[in-house]
C-alpha cells in the first residue's frame, strides 16, 4: 500500500489544476481511507476525476467521492451551500447514491454568501485590466468580512434568527457596494435552514472519528503559489494554501502527516499574474480547463523547478511528490535560471510568513523574468525528483484513475 497507514496531505504545488484531485481519488480506491478531509479553500475549486468511465469537477465534495468516502469539510473551509446542493444533484446523476449522506460539515466553517459573491465581483470588475484574477466566487470577501466582523457560520444555519440578523448586517456592510444585488435575506434564511436540515453539521470531534476506523487524506485546494501569505501577492487566493492547517489536524491526532506535493510535468496558470516560463506555442490538449470569466485564460509554461522549490519551501517540505500529466511533454523544456532586472536568479528564498512586502518583491522579480530553458533529462521522473530534491512516490500517464501509478512499478516497468 502506497504510504502505508499514514495520514497523508495532498498539497499543489504550482498555481493550482495540477492534478489534486485525482490523486485523492487514485489514495482512496483501495478501501483504506476512512474520510477526505477538505483543510482550505470553497467552492471556486476544480478539481477533475475520471474514473469508471466518469468525471466531475470536484468543487465542495472530496474527490473520494466516487470511491465511496466521505468528505470532512473542516472548519477551514468556506462552504458555499447553493453550489454545495447543485454539486450533489451533479454526483446523484452521476450515480453516487445520496452524495449529502457522504457529507459532514464543520458548524464553525465560513459561509460564502450570494452576497459576498456579488461584492467579488464588483471589486474585480472595477480593477479592470489591473484585475487579481478572482475566481468571482465570494473567497476573499468571505476570509476578509470575517477578519472584523461576527460573519455567519454554517451552524448559524440551525438559528433563524441569528442567521437573520448576521445577514442583515453583511448586507449593510456590502451595500454601498453592491446595492439591490443583495436580494431577499427572508428567502436566503430559508434556504439554509432547509440546507442545516439536508446536511450533518458536526463538531471538532468527528476527525478523531474517522481516524479510528482508517486513515485520512487531507485535500488542499489551489496552489501554493497562491498561497494568501506565500503566493505572489496581490494575485493570490484569501486561503492558506500551505499546509500547516491540515498538518495541526494530524497532529492534534498525535500523529505525523505523509505531505505528497503534486505537480504536472509543466507548469500552468489561471489568470492574471506573473508566469516565468510562460509560453503560449505550447501545444499541451486541456479537456478540462478553459477561461474562466473572472479567472481569465488558462495559460500554460515550460516545468520551473525553482517555482516548484521554492513552494516546497514554502510548505516546510514535503515527503515526496505525485508527478502527472507524463503522457503530455510535447516541446516542454525546463528552467535553469531566469535573466530579470536584478541579474541572473536560479533560486528563490521565502520570506517571514505574512510579510506582503516581501511577496510583492518577489512578484516584482518575476514579473520582468525570462527563463533560461533546458531540456529535460529522457527519464523526465528521476529528473524532475532530481531537480526538486524530492523522492517521485506516485506518477499519473493519462487523466483517470487507472492512469496512475505508484512510482516504484513505473521505475520498474521502464
Amino acid at each position: 500500500m502506497l504510504l502505508g497507514d499514514q495520514h497523508v496531505v495532498v498539497v499543489d504545488l504550482g498555481f493550482g489544476d495540477a492534478g489534486k484531485g485525482a490523486t485523492v481519488d487514485w489514495l482512496c480506491a483501495n478501501g483504506s481511507v476512512s474520510a477526505v478531509v477538505r483543510f482550505n479553500g470553497g467552492a471556486q475549486a476544480a478539481h477533475n476525476v475520471v474514473a469508471d468511465g466518469r468525471h466531475h469537477r470536484f468543487a465542495q465534495f472530496g474527490s473520494g467521492t466516487f470511491a465511496g468516502v466521505p468528505t470532512l469539510l473542516s472548519r477551514h473551509m468556506l462552504v458555499e451551500p447553493i453550489a454545495l446542493a447543485a454539486e450533489s444533484v451533479a454526483l446523484a446523476r452521476l450515480g453516487v447514491a445520496d452524495p449529502l449522506a457522504l457529507l459532514r460539515i464543520d458548524g464553525d466553517a465560513l459561509l460564502t454568501t450570494p452576497i459576498h459573491v456579488a461584492a467579488n465581483r464588483a471589486r474585480e470588475d472595477a480593477r479592470g485590466a489591473a484585475r487579481h484574477g478572482s475566481c468571482g466566487l465570494g473567497i476573499g470577501e468571505t476570509a476578509d468580512y470575517a477578519l472584523n466582523h461576527r460573519a455567519p457560520t454554517v451552524a448559524d444555519c440551525r438559528d433563524p434568527r441569528q442567521l437573520t440578523r448576521l445577514l442583515d448586517d453583511l448586507a449593510k456592510h456590502y451595500a454601498p457596494l453592491i446595492g439591490d444585488r443583495i436580494g431577499s435575506i427572508a428567502e436566503l434564511v430559508t434556504l439554509y435552514r432547509e440546507f442545516a436540515a439536508a446536511v450533518r453539521i458536526v463538531g471538532p470531534d468527528t476527525l478523531a472519528r474517522f481516524a479510528a476506523h482508517g486513515r485520512l487524506v487531507f485535500e488542499g485546494a489551489q496552489g501554493v503559489l497562491l498561497d494568501e501569505w506565500r503566493g505572489l501577492h496581490p494575485h493570490t487566493t484569501w486561503s492558506t494554501v500551505e499546509p500547516r492547517y491540515a498538518r495541526g489536524m494530524v497532529e492534534s491526532l498525535g500523529a505525523h502527516p505523509y505531505v505528497l506535493g503534486v505537480t504536472r510535468t509543466y507548469l500552468t496558470r489561471h489568470g492574471a499574474g506573473p508566469f516565468p516560463t510562460e509560453d503560449p506555442t505550447l501545444a499541451l490538449p486541456e479537456p478540462h480547463n478553459s477561461t474562466g470569466e473572472y479567472q481569465g485564460a488558462f495559460r500554460v509554461g515550460h516545468f520551473d523547478p525553482i517555482l516548484l522549490r521554492y513552494a516546497i519551501e514554502a510548505c516546510g517540505g514535503v515527503d515526496g511528490l505525485s508527478v502527472t500529466h507524463l503522457d503530455q511533454r510535447s516541446g516542454v523544456r525546463s528552467a535553469a535560471a531566469y535573466l530579470t532586472d536584478n541579474g541572473v536568479v536560479d533560486a528563490l528564498r521565502c520570506g517571514p510568513w505574512q510579510d506582503l512586502a516581501y511577496q510583492e518583491h518577489l512578484t516584482r522579480i518575476l514579473s520582468s523574468a525570462r527563463p533560461v530553458l533546458e531540456d529535460l533529462p529522457a527519464d523526465p521522473v528521476h529528473a524532475i525528483g532530481s531537480l526538486l530534491h524530492t523522492p517521485v512516490a506516485l506518477t499519473a500517464h493519462g487523466p483517470s484513475r487507472a492512469d496512475r501509478v505508484p512510482a516504484a512499478v513505473a521505475g520498474a516497468a521502464g
